[in-house]
């Protein structure tokens, strides 16, 4: 009996899912209709959409088309402008490429013909090193310039160089003044070494002991300069001594005041280029002053002569004077006579000759003649 109701409660339960089976497949049957019908409708809607979709597609192709074409135009038109404006911005920079070129090409000729001439100059250099460095050479040199100066400055016969004096010591120059003051002897030497050792010195060791040898050495120079150039009755109380370098000069004045009052004292005037070319220029005014003393009779000779053809001169004047006064009064005569001349003629070319015994009458009584008859009527007569 158990059995067969749980078998009758397994055919219900076996029935009842039956039944909701067929009831959910009649359902899913209905709504895969109505799905069908949905998508159908849907699919429709895609299909115009899709139509409306082509449509716009294929216009806007037609646009972009049109488009492009317009930009391809524009765009070939601006290349072109472009390219013709670079080339002729490349052509102008070409020319002014070139042209800077040459003219780059031009200042490099220019600093290659300086840089010749600094070589050229930095070997004279060498070269003048080498000449002050040796004592002949050194002493050559400042007799060269000694010589290029004095020869600007004074005519030939005012200086003598290496001149011989009495005492058999041989000047570099001798200048010829009369006396006072006599020749004045230059020496072109100078102590270089102990210039160039104090130059050279480093330190206040140095530099003092190269003084002191600088000092010595001038010292010794001047003297030597005083007892060979300073002959009483042969030259002048004075000598020269030149210092062809202006740096040795103004270090000497600057930091050596002892050394220039000894040469003071000594009579040894030292000199450089400068002040060697002032000098002469003095020298110069004292020979012009001696030379015009020499020839002072010739000019006041000279001066009377002149006096005398102004005398001359003047009493010429004179007589041309009366000359022309004489002749103004020729003139005055003559114009007075012209004046006469003319006056008769107008009287003569008024008459109307319409009688000749009317006429004469007129003209006698017009003008009357030296024996008591008009002189017109002479004429016609």
């Amino acid at each position: 009996m158990e059995i067969l109701l749980i078998a009758g409660a397994v055919l219900l339960a076996g029935a009842a899912i039956a039944y909701v089976l067929a009831r959910k497949k009649t359902a899913e049957s209905t709504d895969a209709t109505r799905t069908t019908a949905q998508l159908q409708d849907q699919l429709s809607l895609v299909i115009q959409s899709q139509a409306a979709l082509t449509e716009r597609l294929q216009t806007l192709a037609e646009g972009q088309t049109i488009s492009q074409a317009a930009v391809t135009k524009a765009l070939e038109e601006r290349l072109d402008k472009v390219s013709e404006r670079m080339g002729k911005n490349l052509n102008e920079s070409a020319t002014k490429t070139a042209e800077s070129l040459g003219k780059l090409n031009t200042r490099l000729s220019v600093i290659d013909e300086a840089q010749k001439n600094i070589t050229e100059l930095s070997g004279q250099v060498v070269s003048l090193q080498d000449i002050l460095a040796n004592k002949q050479a050194r002493g050559a040199f400042g007799e060269i310039q000694l010589s290029d100066i004095v020869q600007n400055a004074l005519p030939p016969s005012a200086y003598q160089f290496q001149a011989t004096l009495s005492n058999g010591k041989r000047a570099d120059c001798l200048l010829s003044l009369p006396n006072p003051p006599g020749a004045i002897a230059i020496d072109a030497k100078f102590p270089l070494e102990a210039f160039s050792a104090l130059r050279s010195a480093t330190d206040e060791t140095e530099k003092a002991t190269a003084a002191r040898e600088f000092r010595t050495a001038m010292i010794k120079h001047i003297s030597d300069i005083a007892a060979r150039y300073i002959i009483p009755g042969e030259t002048a109380e004075s000598a020269l001594m030149f210092l062809p370098a202006e740096a040795v000069y103004a270090e000497l004045h600057a930091s050596f005041e002892d050394i220039v009052q000894k040469s003071f004292r000594a009579r040894v005037f030292i000199v450089s280029p400068t002040t060697l070319m002032a000098t002469l220029n003095t020298v110069r005014a004292v020979l012009k002053d001696a030379r015009m003393r020499e020839h002072a009779h010739i000019i006041q000779s000279e001066v009377g002569k002149m006096a005398e053809d102004v005398k001359r001169l003047q009493k010429r004047a004179a007589n041309l004077q009366t000359h022309f006064g004489q002749a103004s009064k020729d003139i005055g005569e003559i114009m007075t006579s012209a004046d006469k001349i003319t006056r008769r003629s107008d009287l003569i070319e008024d008459v109307q000759l319409t009688d000749n015994t009317d006429a004469s009458e007129t003209l006698g009584a017009a003008i009357p003649s030296k024996g008591g008859e008009s002189e017109t009527l002479r004429l016609l007569s």
